[in-house]
């Protein structure tokens, strides 16, 4: 494709030397350049693309996207904002292909996997055969590929939903970062329908404040204070960051902008899209939805457990609706969800008391799986948790105090320490225990260990809550990644178990 025809329309851009070449591919990374490459020199917060140019250059890329203008020999692209450029070339690129896709994206601190896939299966149902974009699988065409990133940099984004338009996908639901949107990877993209489930504590290390976290989920929603295509809303209004967005939006979308929220209170918000008449067990979730907008009054039978996933299953149900799919679609794709990989996840083995694996890494979330946990425990609640390193650490007494209150007994351990002592890491955990629960508190670093003590000590009725990791399949110390899974060892010390008591 013609390089002029690439870069026409992006703003304040400025094109030195020749606009007719032939762009043949895109890339970001000097292993990704070939002849024939438009190099992007992205500035990140440890290199600036820009000192990569001429190596880029060297390999063969024939014209470079720069912020700045280069003492190199070829093509230069000046623009302001080298991400949203490579954004908005990358979809023109592979033929703006979100514009052939029904697209519905959700954000949020906690809930985007689990909606995501309620998304898909709700998608099927309605006959839009959908892709799945997320931090668990990314799948196209049927077919599963490898997930590098929750939302991917935007010259991936837009190469995957070309391969989704080619390979007959009709749809895609898909989960949307703070990352993502703060860096612009879903620049240029056409969304249907974006979602916001709530927004509490988490990625404090990237984002200045909280403050700034919210902002970069709003562009989900007002990027650049703008509406964002032709795409409808759907906000949990249960949440006060959700209201914030609403109050924040609803000039711009006007009826086109859903609330939703679970009323299972007299306190609970006027929205919208309800669920109420909660009914919550160990195996599954039921509950009314009511859609007035809608004349809609229906009972849903989920296999879902826990108040946080009868949450997960109104945002889908609120978005497609929205967008017109039928009801009975809706329907079917909420009831025949079945359970998401780490995600309340129950481990079986033939043990007389619950296991459950899940990645509830951030205060509210290991509130919120402790909190069902314990709507269907028979005994008592027990608790695995750590914080990961080089992370936000003033999460970590916040989960200290959560664990050790809402738990009967909490072991205390290693998530992914990274370059941090795990030793300190726990440290800052237990520094928010309150001293009147020290003593249900077990420290133990050894995450293995950790979780084989608490299984041992599991009786019959008890649940055993194995949180923060979920579907990782390793553990990170120091520069190594380990083979870590904590569904596989608490199944091997459940098959243990079993073989002891036999």
């Amino acid at each position: 494709m013609e390089a002029a025809a690439l870069v026409t329309g992006i703003a304040d851009s400025t094109i030195v030397g020749d606009p007719t070449l032939d762009v043949v591919r895109l890339a970001c990374h000097t292993g990704d350049v070939g002849p024939g490459t438009l190099f992007f020199c992205i500035p990140g917060t440890k290199t600036d693309g820009h000192q990569f140019a001429a190596a880029a250059v060297e390999k063969g890329a024939v014209a470079l996207v720069c912020e700045r203008r280069l003492s190199l020999a070829v093509t230069q692209v000046v623009v302001p904002d080298a991400r949203r450029a490579m954004a908005e070339i990358a979809s023109r690129f592979f033929g703006e292909p979100s514009k052939q896709l029904t697209i519905v994206a959700v954000t949020g601190t906690n809930g985007k996997t689990t909606t995501a896939h309620l998304l898909a299966e709700i998608l099927a149902a309605a006959g839009l055969r959908p892709a799945l974009l997320g931090t668990v699988i990314n799948r196209i065409g049927g077919v599963e590929i490898p997930v590098v990133l929750t939302t991917a940099e935007s010259l991936d984004l837009q190469s995957m939903f070309r391969r989704m338009v080619d390979a007959g996908d009709l749809s895609c639901a898909m989960e949307v970062s703070s990352h993502a949107l703060a860096l612009q990877r879903t620049a240029a993209t056409d969304f249907d329908a974006v979602i916001f489930t709530n927004l509490t504590r988490d990625h404090l290390d990237f984002h200045r404040d909280l403050d700034d976290y919210y902002l970069a989920k709003r562009r989900l929603f007002l990027p650049d204070d703008a509406r964002q295509g032709h795409a409808i809303a759907a906000v949990n209004v249960g949440d006060d960051h959700g209201r914030r967005l609403v109050a924040e939006c609803r000039p711009v979308y006007g009826d086109d902008l859903w609330t939703f929220a679970v009323a299972d209170e007299d306190s609970a918000p006027v929205a919208d899209a309800s669920a109420r008449e909660l009914v919550l067990g160990a195996e599954g979730s039921s509950f009314t939805l009511a859609v007035p907008r809608l004349a809609v009054v229906q009972r849903v039978d989920l296999r879902l457990a826990g108040r946080f996933n009868v949450e997960n299953a109104l945002a889908a149900a609120t978005a497609t609706l929205a967008l017109g799919l039928p009801l009975d679609a809706v329907l079917s794709g909420l009831e025949r969800t079945t359970g998401v990989t780490g995600r309340f996840e129950a481990v079986r083995a033939g043990q007389p008391f619950t296991v459950l694996v899940d990645y509830s890494h951030t205060p509210d979330s290991l509130e919120n799986a402790l909190t069902a946990a314990r709507g269907i425990a028979a005994g008592r609640v027990i608790v695995v948790f750590g914080c990961g390193g080089d992370r936000d650490a003033g999460k970590r007494p916040l989960m200290g105090a959560i664990g050790a209150s809402l738990a009967d007994r909490a072991y205390i351990t290693s998530d992914n320490p990274r370059t941090e002592d795990p030793l300190r890491i726990i440290d800052e955990i237990l520094g928010g225990v309150p001293r009147e629960r020290a003593a249900r508190v077990v420290v133990e670093a050894d995450r293995r260990r950790a979780i084989g003590q608490a299984l041992a000590e599991a009786k019959t009725g008890d649940v055993v809550l194995i949180a923060g990791k979920g579907h990782e399949q390793g553990q990170i110390l120091g520069d190594r990644r380990i083979p870590f899974d904590d569904r596989a060892i608490a199944e091997e010390f459940l098959h243990g178990w079993r073989g002891a008591v036999k």
